[in-house]
C-alpha cells in the first residue's frame, strides 16, 4: 500500500485541520485537552456545526448526509478532528444505529430517523448488554412478544452509555426463544419516553455518570418498531459491532494524547527535572508511537478493503484490540509525568475548603487513566476479538 497521500488528499487534510482550528468553541477544546467532562450541550453544539458544513455522517450514503468521501478522506477526517481535540461524534446514532437504518431498515424508518440523527435532534443510546449478558451477547433474556398492536418488550439492559441523555434506544430482544440463541432475536426501536422505561445510573470509578441501567417493564412498541426481518438481529447487531469495533480505534485520539504527553513531560512537576529527560521514559513513549503508527496503517487497510454492506470485516477485531491497548498505554504515560499529583481530584466546581495540590492539569489524568480501562471491555471484550480473529482470519 502506498500511504502517501496525493495533492489532493494533502489539500482536504489542510481543509479540514483548518475547519476544527476555526469552528470548534474554545471552551469544549480546552474541556477536551484538559480530559474535563463534556456536557449533552457541548456535543450537540459541535455535531450541529459538523452538519451545517455536511461532516456531520461523514461515512453515510450521500443520499442520506453523507459525504461520498473516499476512505482515505474519512480517514484523514477522522485523525484530524480527533487530533484537533473536537468531540467524536456520538457514535451510538451516526455510528451505530444509523448504519443499521440505512442498510436493513424500511423506507419510513429511513426518512424518520436518518435526518435527526444527522444533526442530533435525536440521541440513541444502546440496548445491548445486560446482567450476565455482555462478552456473551447471545445469551441476552429480554424478550419482545408479539400481541395487537404490536410488541411487548420486558427485560433489563446495562452499562447503557449515556442514557440519561437519550430520546430512543436500539434494543436487542428474544423473540424466539425455541430458536437457536443467536438465531431468536430481533431488533427495536424504542422511544425511551415510552411507559415502563426507567433509567437509574450507575456511578463509574472516575467518579461520573456515564452509564446506566435500564429497566423495560411492559414496555409497548409498534409492530414497525422492529428493523429488517424478525429473528435477524443477531445478524445487525454484529454489522453494528464491526462499525462500533473500527471506530473503538481512535487513532486521532491516542496522537492528541501523545502531544499532550510530550507538553507535559517537558515541564518539571515534582523536584525533578521534566520527564522527557528520563531515557527510559523517552523508550517508553517511543515504543507507543511505533505501536500507533503500525495501527494507523492497518486502520488504512481496513478501511480501504470495506467487505459488501451488511457483512462485518473480522479484521475490525484487530483495530479494536491494539486500539484500545494504545489508548491504555497513553493514559500510563501521563500518569506517570504527573506523579503523585494525579491523585488529588475534584470537578472544578466542586466545593472544597483545601486549596488544589499540584497544577491544575494534573487533577483529571487519574479520572481518566480509570476510565480508560474500560476500553479494553466495552465492544466486546479483547478476549472475545481474539477468538474472532484466531475463528475468521487464521482458521484455526
Amino acid at each position: 500500500m502506498d500511504l502517501r497521500l496525493t495533492e489532493e488528499e494533502l489539500a482536504f487534510r489542510a481543509e479540514v485541520r483548518a475547519f476544527v482550528r476555526d469552528n470548534l468553541p474554545a471552551s469544549i477544546r480546552e474541556k477536551t485537552v484538559a480530559g474535563r467532562r463534556l456536557s449533552k450541550d457541548d456535543y450537540v453544539r459541535w455535531t450541529r456545526i459538523l452538519a451545517a458544513k455536511g461532516w456531520a455522517a461523514p461515512h453515510w450514503p450521500p443520499a442520506w448526509g453523507g459525504t461520498g468521501w473516499s476512505p482515505i478522506e474519512l480517514s484523514i477526517f477522522l485523525d484530524e478532528t480527533q487530533r484537533g481535540n473536537a468531540p467524536e461524534l456520538v457514535a451510538f446514532g451516526v455510528s451505530m444505529v444509523g448504519p443499521v437504518i440505512y442498510t436493513f431498515g424500511s423506507e419510513k424508518q429511513k426518512e424518520r430517523f436518518l435526518p435527526r440523527i444527522v444533526d442530533l435532534r435525536d440521541w440513541w443510546c444502546q440496548g445491548f448488554s445486560e446482567p450476565g449478558a455482555g462478552s456473551d451477547l447471545a445469551s441476552l433474556r429480554t424478550t419482545a412478544r408479539r400481541d395487537d398492536d404490536g410488541w411487548m418488550i420486558s427485560g433489563q439492559k446495562t452499562w447503557t452509555t449515556m442514557a440519561q441523555y437519550a430520546d430512543w434506544i436500539f434494543v436487542l430482544a428474544r423473540t424466539n426463544p425455541q430458536a437457536k440463541k443467536q438465531e431468536g432475536i430481533s431488533f427495536f426501536l424504542v422511544d425511551m419516553k415510552t411507559p415502563g422505561i426507567t433509567v437509574k445510573p450507575i456511578q463509574t470509578i472516575d467518579g461520573g455518570h456515564e452509564v446506566n441501567e435500564v429497566f423495560l417493564d411492559d414496555v409497548r412498541v409498534p409492530a414497525d418498531a422492529i428493523v429488517g426481518e424478525e429473528n435477524k438481529g443477531w445478524d445487525y447487531a454484529k454489522f453494528l459491532l464491526a462499525n462500533e469495533r473500527n471506530g473503538i480505534a481512535r487513532v486521532g485520539v491516542s496522537k492528541a494524547r501523545l502531544d499532550r504527553v510530550r507538553e507535559l513531560a517537558s515541564i518539571p512537576v515534582y523536584g525533578s527535572g521534566p520527564k522527557i529527560e528520563d531515557p527510559f521514559f523517552r523508550a517508553k513513549l517511543a515504543e507507543v508511537e511505533v505501536e500507533l503508527k503500525a495501527l494507523e496503517v492497518t486502520q488504512m487497510r481496513v478501511i480501504s478493503n470495506r467487505r459488501t454492506a451488511g457483512k462485518p470485516d473480522p479484521a475490525s477485531s484487530v483495530l479494536k484490540i491494539k486500539g484500545s491497548e494504545i489508548q491504555q498505554a497513553t493514559t500510563d504515560l501521563l500518569m506517570e509525568v504527573v506523579g503523585p499529583y494525579a491523585l488529588p481530584y475534584r470537578e472544578p466546581d466542586a466545593m472544597s475548603n483545601e486549596p488544589p495540590v499540584g497544577p491544575d492539569w494534573a487533577g483529571p489524568l487519574a479520572p481518566t487513566y480509570f476510565n480508560t480501562r474500560k476500553v479494553s471491555i466495552y465492544g466486546g471484550s479483547n478476549e472475545i476479538q481474539r477468538s474472532i480473529i484466531a475463528k475468521a482470519i487464521l482458521g484455526l
